[in-house]
């Protein structure tokens, strides 16, 4: 008997993939789905002749790109990414559809309904009906592990990607389950030149676009992926539910089902699991009209199942109002929701209770606080556009003005540039902040463009050596491989110099005078007859990275009788270790929050806050 243990959703993916022979696995992070490569990556570190090849990519345009290729040559592949992270991917997603694959292909894109990490609350399902693509809706963290084999053997039998697409709620969950052993290899690798699937013309394209129309009609008659009943339903059921039932998919399934089990009509009301919501069986859609007079259907975001059941007179759901257009779907609303499509006396419940505390905040002694702190200093009245990664956070200081997409900043900053000078106004400093990893990923084109258009702005390009707010991950400029191999480090000066940007600076935020003097000289080649555009490279370690926080030199801060209780520091700064006592209270420093970075001294317009001593040992 298999041993068992519990298991994050991501986790139990990423087991999964190696269970069903896997044998590349790319990847951009990008939360909720950052531990399934992230798993893999540690077992790989702990078993180095495991059968697999795993990396974090560039961006999920590349990562979808390497896994593609490797299944053209008869492999089984794996992309993961959250649900925006398909929006970079989405051109060679679509001609994957039509070229189709030789090995498996599962494409795992968690999505964020809420949402709690992401700019959009999109549903990926709707790039499944886009593409033409079957689509895997798990409603737990079991599911999403057993369906991958399912996905993989599905994905072989038509030759074409399948996507499973794990919510927040399944990839973060936790659940019981058995250790299972891992696959072997199979095929060795295998091209068959075929130019005109794989690099198909346009005529090809239109025969390519026919087959795959016959795929998607054959894979919606698969006997393993219908519609099913998630709990008997009694003989003797009530008459009052005999014309009535409820279709789910993914975690608004788990919910429904609880939420009927406490209402004591799992026998009474039919819950029906829908596990692949794109392309929903035709016989399915018939009967299940046929068969009942009002059906909800309960799922998260888009109404992907309530479009393909074309009887508006019947069906209820997110395009009738009667499930919220927006947001997730919680039990507590779940619950609500069946209760007046059932014609039940509303739930009485307690109140939820009132949230306190700090909002979410950069971590004490974070490099980027000081950079913003700098930048204000230094732009005071500027714009300030930036970009995806823990240094967003830089809203709370006010500098941070417009937030769109990866990359986006620097685009942002050219597009606020040309506006000022298309209406032949004098224009406000503009300082764009990106983070390193985010400019690998994107920064790089949107800086070219920049150049190339004259535009003229400050980049400030925070780099703290990590992919931080997911994780951790390497950037290119690490010098390491995923397994620990030694690589070519990228260095993002070389690369801005590259981009044919003239003044290119890197300095330490920590060491604040210098770098807002450097901010300035930036500011003022950015607006000189024969400047252009002036990247300052704000290089300090990331606090996190335990390596790197023990060459750190740490102070301790003191209070001097200066501080009046003024709280500038608290609220310009909001270091989480600066603790205000309330008007014109000195503040305190809370020594198990303090990383004694120093930077808080910079801050204080009253000369209150001073080094003491040396704590480094």
């Amino acid at each position: 008997m298999n041993k068992r243990r519990i298991f994050l959703g991501n986790e139990a993916m990423a087991y999964g993939l190696l269970e069903a022979g896997c044998t590349v696995a790319t990847s951009y992070p990008g939360t909720p789905a950052s531990e399934i490569l992230g798993t893999l990556a540690a077992l790989k570190k702990k078993q180095p002749n495991l059968p697999v090849h795993v990396e974090w990519s560039i961006n999920e345009k590349v990562a979808f790109e390497v896994a593609l290729t490797n299944s053209f040559t008869g492999r089984r592949s794996a992309v993961m990414m959250k649900q925006v992270g398909l929006n970079v991917a989405a051109d060679p997603l679509m001609s994957a559809a039509y070229t189709g694959v030789k090995g498996g292909m599962v494409v795992i894109v968690a999505d964020d309904p809420g949402p709690h990490s992401s700019q959009t609350e999109q549903d990926s399902r709707g790039y499944a009906i886009l593409a033409k693509l079957p689509v895997l809706d798990p409603s737990s963290p079991r599911e999403a592990r057993d369906w991958i084999s399912e996905a993989f053997q599905l994905s072989e039998r038509y030759e074409i990607p399948v996507i499973l697409r794990p919510t927040t709620r399944i990839c973060h969950a936790r659940q019981d389950m058995e250790e299972r052993p891992l696959a072997e290899p199979g095929h060795k690798a295998l091209f068959e030149k075929d130019p005109a699937r794989w690099a198909a013309t346009p005529k090809f394209r239109l025969q390519l676009h026919q087959k795959l129309n016959d795929k998607i009609a054959r894979i919606a008659a698969e006997p393993t992926l219908q519609p099913r009943l998630s709990a008997e339903i009694s003989s003797t059921r009530k008459t009052k539910w005999k014309d009535v039932c409820v279709i789910s998919s993914g975690v608004a399934l788990a919910h429904a089902e609880e939420v009927l089990a406490d209402l004591g009509l799992s026998e009474e009301v039919p819950l029906y699991q829908v596990p692949m919501p794109y392309p929903l069986p035709p016989d399915f859609r018939h009967e299940i009209l046929r068969r009942h007079e009002r059906i909800l259907v309960l799922e998260e975001s888009l109404p992907v199942i309530e479009w393909q059941l074309q009887d508006r007179n019947k069906v209820v759901g997110r395009t009738t109002g009667n499930v919220p257009e927006a947001g997730e779907l919680l039990p507590e609303g779940v619950e609500d929701i069946l209760r007046e499509f059932l014609g039940l006396e509303p739930g009485i419940r307690p109140s939820a209770p009132v949230g306190g505390g700090r909002r979410p905040t950069m971590c004490a002694g974070c490099p980027h606080r000081i950079s913003f702190f700098a930048i204000k200093k230094a732009f005071p009245k500027g714009i300030y556009p930036s970009d995806i990664g823990c240094y967003t956070l830089g809203l709370n200081l006010g500098v941070v003005d417009t937030v769109l997409c990866m990359g986006a900043a620097i685009s942002q900053a050219a597009g606020f540039y040309h506006a000022y000078q298309a209406g032949r106004q004098d224009y406000p400093s503009i300082v764009a902040t990106i983070g390193d990893s985010t400019f690998f990923h994107s920064g790089i084109p949107a800086l070219v463009n920049a150049v190339v258009q004259n535009a003229r702005f400050v980049l400030v390009i925070l780099d703290n050596g990590t992919t931080a707010m997911t994780g951790n991950q390497p950037t290119p400029a690490g010098g390491q491989t995923l397994a620990g191999a030694s690589a070519p480090r990228v260095l993002i000066p070389d690369l801005v110099r590259a981009c044919g940007v003239r003044l290119v600076e890197e300095a330490d935020p920590y060491q604040f005078e210098a770098f807002v003097a450097l901010l300035k000289k930036a500011g003022r080649h950015a607006r000189a007859k024969n400047g252009g555009i002036a990247v300052v490279i704000a290089k300090h370690p990331c606090l996190m990275d335990r390596g790197s926080r023990e060459t750190v030199k740490r102070v301790r801060v003191l209070v001097n009788e200066k501080c009046k209780g003024c709280n500038f520091c608290v609220k310009q700064f909001e270091c989480p270790a600066l603790q205000s006592q309330g008007k014109e209270q000195p503040i305190t420093i809370d020594p198990m929050l303090c990383v004694g970075c120093g930077l808080c001294v910079h801050v204080c317009p009253h000369k209150a806050l001073e080094i003491g001593k040396d704590i480094s040992h």
